[in-house]
C-alpha cells in the first residue's frame, strides 16, 4: 500500500492529501494546547519558552517521521 500524504520541499514536508493536512492541523493544535498549558503554570517568559521549545521539537520530530514514511517518492528509471 502506497501512502502519498506528503511531498518533500527542501527540508520541509508539505501535506499533499487530506490525511496530511489533518496530521498538520493536529500537530499545530497540540502545539498551541501545549503552549497554553505550559504558560498557565510558568512563572516567567523564559520559563515558558524553555519548557515549550523541547515540546515543540518533539512535535516536529513526530511530524517529520510520519511525513518521511508517507511521502510520495519518485523511483528513478521506472516508467509508468
Amino acid at each position: 500500500m502506497k501512502l502519498n500524504w506528503f511531498t518533500r520541499k527542501g527540508i520541509f514536508y508539505r501535506p499533499a492529501s487530506i490525511a496530511g493536512w489533518l496530521i498538520l492541523a493536529i500537530a499545530l493544535a497540540y502545539a498551541v494546547y501545549t503552549f497554553v498549558d505550559i504558560d498557565s503554570r510558568a512563572h516567567s517568559v523564559s520559563d515558558t519558552l524553555i519548557n515549550f521549545v523541547f515540546n515543540l521539537l518533539l512535535i516536529g520530530l513526530i511530524y517529520t517521521v510520519i511525513a518521511y514514511f508517507t511521502e510520495s517518492r519518485k523511483v528513478e528509471g521506472k516508467v509508468d
